[in-house]
């Protein structure tokens, strides 16, 4: 058997150092971004484009987004997003598979509207896949390659570089899944305890960092027990499911819902002073009061809540003092009249 030729010989050495580079990155490292991108480099590296990116797939909203862009047009296309089926990436994403396309502009699959507004020339496209268990989760486009001597060698390359890819990201989509679970109630959906103190200490170093206040509104269900002990534990599950989604739509992007424990829930306003902490107590108050919650079984229940609201720093200089803070104020309002709301330093409203 004749020896290689030193020309195939250099490319072949290349090739396993740039799966020795893409490996290591792989099993040294759970940041994705940082995984991707050495793929990305050595991808570049091996195959020169002009300019190249990785479209990540949003399955809920059925598009792609540039994920990793580089060249002059890579800030622009941070902004845009294709629809699945849009453009030679978005054909690629729908069908999984690979295309190359040596003049774009003979093709009617590509989107033209993105040369427009990058003001970049695409003349040839690669186009593949990173697919996982059936499912695509990006699409890696090669801008302006060199196509001559792209042959069946270098694709079986590149799809060697993406299925690593595929697997950094599998691996980062499990590690964020699991963290999800350590953070997250099981019957709500909202953040758990733990998760409360840990959000909290990072308010309060926020907020004396910039001089900001924050407010938490403690809520607890009057007369729960009642649930559990007529119509069962399901049906109690339940209920605090609906009384947790009721609790999370009610509030702004930045603000946090935990379950506390038992019917116990906490709400976390950043940036919020007392009197707009008190509209919002209210506010929970009057749609916990208003609803009525339909069980199955034609079970049909109303709730009322106890509720008390603290605010950082007015009356509290640490995360677990306003928490107790407003778990007294909810208590004032438990050991009376119920249903009701009490501030501290104001104790109870209406």
């Amino acid at each position: 058997m004749g020896e290689l030729a030193p020309n195939v010989r250099l490319r072949h050495m290349e090739e396993v150092s740039i799966f020795h580079d893409v490996a290591k990155a792989l099993t040294s490292s759970l940041d994705l971004d940082a995984v991707l991108q050495t793929v990305m480099d050595n991808i570049a590296k091996f195959f020169k484009p002009d300019t190249w990116s990785l479209l990540m797939v949003d399955e809920q909203k059925e598009e792609l987004y540039f994920a990793i862009a580089v060249g002059p047009a890579a800030e622009t296309l941070k902004t845009l997003r294709l629809k699945m089926g849009e453009g030679i990436a978005g054909w690629v994403a729908k069908h999984g598979e690979s295309l190359i396309v040596p003049d774009v502009y003979t093709d009617p699959r590509f989107a033209k509207r993105i040369d427009e507004m990058t003001k970049w020339q695409t003349k040839s496209m690669i186009c593949v896949p990173l697919r996982s268990k059936n499912r695509v989760l990006a699409v890696i486009q090669l801008i302006n390659s060199p196509l001559e001597s792209f042959g069946d060698n270098e694709m079986f390359f590149l799809h060697a570089l993406c299925d690593y890819a595929a697997i950094a990201i599998d691996n980062a989509r499990a590690v964020e899944k699991i963290q999800e679970l350590t953070i997250t109630d099981d019957c709500t959906g909202l953040y758990n305890a733990r998760h409360l103190y840990k959000t909290l200490e990072a308010e309060v170093y926020r907020s004396q960092r910039f001089n900001y206040e924050f407010s938490v509104c403690f809520l607890d269900l009057d007369h729960f027990k009642q649930v559990n002990d007529v119509h069962g534990h399901l049906v109690g599950s339940r209920l605090l499911s609906d009384i947790g989604y009721r609790i999370k739509s009610t509030l702004r992007l930045i603000d946090y819902a935990f379950r506390y424990g038992g019917d116990e829930f906490v709400v976390l306003l950043p940036q919020t002073n007392k009197e707009q902490a008190m509209v919002v107590a209210r506010r929970l108050r009057d749609i916990i009061r208003g609803d009525q919650y339909h069980m199955d079984g034609n079970v049909t229940l109303t709730v009322r809540a106890s509720m008390g609201v603290a605010t950082f720093p007015e009356d509290a200089k640490s995360a677990h003092e306003i928490i107790r803070q407003a778990d007294e104020m909810m208590y004032m309002v438990k050991n009376t009249t119920r249903d009701n709301i009490a501030v501290a330093q104001q104790g109870m409203i209406r």
